[in-house]
């Protein structure tokens, strides 16, 4: 079993940037492609951006594309979300979770928040 645990989230201002942080325990995750997905509130949770097991490939939301790059660390087993021209309809809380394409299998932590605001 893995324990994913997310940070780096906060309050900014429309075209700021933040760099979210996905801390794995219990197990390595270099065997896992990785993914970051966010749910605002009233809104399903959806699929943001993935990147398989050495980071070779990528894949984002439209809605992102051009403004977020994940990326990974191996040897920390960790994931990263650099986020930056960051909108106001970015505003979610923010979770990872190991994928199959943009299908998430994992239990999801407790996310982190994100707010941007005008």
């Amino acid at each position: 079993q893995v324990q994913l645990v997310e940070s780096g989230g906060g309050l900014v201002q429309a075209g700021g940037s933040l760099r979210l942080s996905c801390d794995a325990s219990g197990r390595t995750i270099s065997s896992y492609s990785m993914g970051w997905f966010r749910q605002a509130p009233g809104k399903e949770r959806e699929f943001v951006a993935a990147i398989n097991r050495n980071g070779g490939s990528t894949n984002y939301a439209d809605s992102v594309k051009g403004r977020f790059i994940i990326s990974r660390d191996n040897a920390k087993n960790t994931v990263y979300l650099q986020m930056n021209s960051l909108k106001p309809e970015d505003t979610a809380v923010y979770y990872c979770a190991r994928v199959v394409g943009t299908r998430p299998y994992d239990s999801w932590g407790q996310g982190t928040q994100v707010t941007v605001s005008s």
